[in-house]
């Protein structure tokens, strides 16, 4: 009599799950698979909150962004068309979720001279910053910028994006983005300026891209 197939281990499974392509966890959720978009949000969620966070600046907001933006995935999924990775679709939908959440909040939009106004507020001597400190300072300032620049920042200075790609996560011309970043950088000089000459922002710059980066 032929023994009963043997059970694989929980450590096998999880293999055979980790070669499974996003794209093919994606079409498996649409065929039914009640347990193929669970992994795509484990396998994502972290980077996609890490986004969303250094996006609107707020752990309560980011993690409710990023669950609007999940759900939202989950019923569109048949959107999805191959055309881009699904990080990029998935990319896309959080920062749109973002962009929605920052529009409500905005009732109007902030001049040029409130940023200065603001930046001039309680600025800390550069030599007493800690990277702690320069870190939040470069959240708060980026707070400030309207959505679509602040969006386009993230992608390109904090996640790495290439323009092309955060183009497409955006979906805008890639002109759009460069423009939307060369005024975002612009507003942030003024802001930042009493940082320029220290290394520490182009550590915690590069240090922040790379944590949203891996995470």
């Amino acid at each position: 009599m032929n023994s009963p197939p043997e059970t694989p281990p929980a450590a096998d499974q999880q293999a055979a799950r980790a070669v499974v392509s996003d794209a093919d966890l994606l079409t498996r959720h649409i065929a039914g698979d009640p347990h193929a978009f669970s992994e795509i949000v484990k396998r994502h969620r972290d980077r996609m909150w890490a986004v969303a966070l250094r996006t609107l600046g707020d752990p309560d907001e980011a993690a409710d962004a990023v669950q609007d933006a999940f759900v939202s995935a989950y019923r569109k999924a048949e959107s999805f068309r191959g055309e881009a990775a699904v990080t990029t679709w998935l990319h896309r939908i959080v920062v749109n979720a973002c962009l929605d959440r920052m529009r409500r909040k905005s009732a109007r939009p902030v001049a040029d001279d409130e940023l200065i106004e603001a930046a001039e507020r309680d600025t800390p001597v550069p030599d007493q910053t800690s990277e702690r400190e320069v870190s939040m300072e470069v959240s708060s300032a980026l707070k400030l910028l309207p959505a679509d620049q602040r969006a386009a920042l993230v992608l390109v200075d904090m996640m790495g994006y290439s323009v092309e790609d955060a183009a497409h996560v955006l979906q805008v011309p890639s002109g759009t983005v460069k423009s939307r970043c060369a005024r975002g950088r612009a507003k942030l000089v003024p802001i930042l300026s009493h940082l320029r000459n220290r290394s520490d922002l182009s550590r915690v710059s590069s240090a922040k891209g790379a944590e949203l980066r891996d995470g």
